[in-house]
C-alpha cells in the first residue's frame, strides 16, 4: 500500500511539474501561430536556441557545487557516454521540430491525444531493452490507457469539429497523421534509450554532466537540420533575430528548456513508462485550458476518456514497474556484502 501511495504521489508530482510545462508548450505554440496556422519565426532556430539554454543551465547547475575546471575535466573524462547520447539527441531533435509542425496541423487536445500512442510502444520497448517482462496487470493498465485515449476520437454526434482549419478528430490517414506517428516513435525510442544510458553506462556520471552531453549532441543535430533545410543562411538575417525577440517566442524557449531539465531528473529516479502515464494527464489539462482559451468544447467522449485514463493510472499504481538497477547501485550492494563478509570473518 505504501509503495502504491509513493508511486501515485511520484507521478502526480511529476505530472504537475512537467505536464504543466508540456501543456503550456502546446498552448503557447498554438497561440504564436498566425491566422493561417504558420509561424513568423524560424522554428528550427527556436529548438536550437532552446538546447543552448539547456546546456548553459546544466553547466551552471553543475558549477554551483564544482569548479569550471572540474566541469571541463569531467566532460572530457567520459567521452564514450557523449557518443552514446547522439542517438537520443537525434531522436529528440526530430521530436522537437515535428512538434511545431504537428501543432500547426492539429489542435492541442487532439495533438496530445494522438501522442498517447507512445504508451504501448514504450511498454514494448521497456520490455525489450531492459529485458523485464510486464505482468498481465501492467499490460492491462497500458491497454486501458490507450483505449481511454482512443475514446476521445469517438464522436457521439454527426458534426465535424474543426478549430482554425485544424484537424480535431484524430487520425485521418494523411501525411499529418504519419508525421505525428513518427514523432511518437521518436519520443518512445528516445525516452527509453535515454533511461538505458542513465541507468547503464552513464549511471556513474553526474546527472548534470549527462545533460551537458545530451545538449551538446542536440545542438550539433539541430545545426545539421538547419543546414539540410537550407535555413542556415537565414540565421544571419536581422529580421530572423527580431522575430525571435517576440515575447511569445521567448516564453516558448524558457518553457521548453524547463521541460528538458525537469524530465532528465525524473528519468533518473523513475522510469519511462511512469513518465508516459504522467504525460497522459496532459489530456485533462489540455482539454480544459483549450476550452478556456480557444473555446474548444469538451464533449462526452472527452469526459469518458478522462475517466478511463484515470482508472488506468490507478491500476498502474497498484502494479508499478520496478526500475532497472543502475551499475552504481549494483556496485554498492556488492561492496556492502563484501564488508559484511569481512566483519563476519573477523
Amino acid at each position: 500500500a505504501r509503495v502504491s501511495v509513493y508511486i501515485y504521489a511520484s507521478y502526480t508530482f511529476y505530472s504537475f511539474s512537467t505536464n504543466s510545462t508540456d501543456l503550456i508548450e502546446g498552448v503557447l505554440v498554438t497561440y504564436s501561430q498566425g491566422a493561417d496556422n504558420s509561424y513568423k519565426y524560424d522554428t528550427i532556430l527556436v529548438v536550437l536556441i532552446t538546447e543552448a539554454v539547456k546546456l548553459v543551465l546544466s553547466c551552471g547547475l553543475y558549477c554551483k557545487d564544482h569548479s569550471v575546471q572540474d566541469l571541463y575535466t569531467d566532460v572530457r573524462k567520459d567521452v564514450s557516454v557523449l557518443k552514446l547520447y547522439f542517438v537520443p539527441a537525434l531522436l529528440y531533435c526530430f521530436y522537437n521540430n515535428l512538434a511545431f509542425l504537428n501543432l500547426s496541423t492539429f489542435d492541442p487536445t487532439t495533438y496530445y491525444l494522438l501522442l498517447q500512442l507512445r504508451v504501448v510502444i514504450t511498454g514494448i520497448l521497456f520490455q525489450i531493452i531492459f529485458k523485464k517482462n510486464l505482468s498481465r496487470w501492467q499490460w492491462l493498465s497500458l491497454v486501458l490507457l490507450t483505449l481511454g485515449c482512443m475514446v476521445k476520437q469517438i464522436s457521439f454526434n454527426n458534426d465535424t469539429k474543426t478549430f482554425k482549419g485544424k484537424n480535431t478528430n484524430g487520425f485521418d490517414f494523411s501525411i499529418s497523421a504519419i508525421l505525428i506517428l513518427v514523432q511518437t516513435v521518436c519520443s518512445c525510442f528516445a525516452g527509453v534509450y535515454n533511461e538505458y544510458i542513465l541507468k547503464g553506462q552513464g549511471s556513474s556520471v553526474n546527472i548534470f554532466i549527462q545533460n551537458v552531453y545530451m545538449y551538446l549532441d542536440s545542438i550539433i543535430c539541430n545545426l545539421a537540420v538547419l543546414i539540410v533545410s537550407g535555413d542556415i543562411v537565414s540565421v544571419f538575417n536581422s529580421s530572423t533575430f527580431l522575430n525571435l525577440l517576440s515575447f511569445k517566442v521567448i516564453i516558448i524557449i524558457i518553457n521548453n528548456a524547463a521541460i528538458g531539465i525537469v524530465t532528465s531528473f525524473f528519468l533518473n529516479c523513475l522510469n519511462s513508462i511512469l513518465k508516459t502515464f504522467a504525460s497522459a494527464l496532459e489530456l485533462v489539462f489540455t482539454a480544459i485550458v483549450s476550452y478556456l482559451l480557444f473555446g474548444i468544447p469538451i464533449y462526452l467522449n472527452t469526459i469518458l476518456s478522462i475517466g478511463i485514463v484515470s482508472f488506468a493510472i490507478f491500476l498502474y499504481s497498484q502494479n508499478p514497474v520496478v526500475n532497472l538497477k543502475s551499475n552504481s547501485d549494483i556496485d554498492k550492494e556488492l561492496e556492502e556484502k563484501l564488508l559484511e563478509n569481512e566483519e563476519e570473518y573477523v
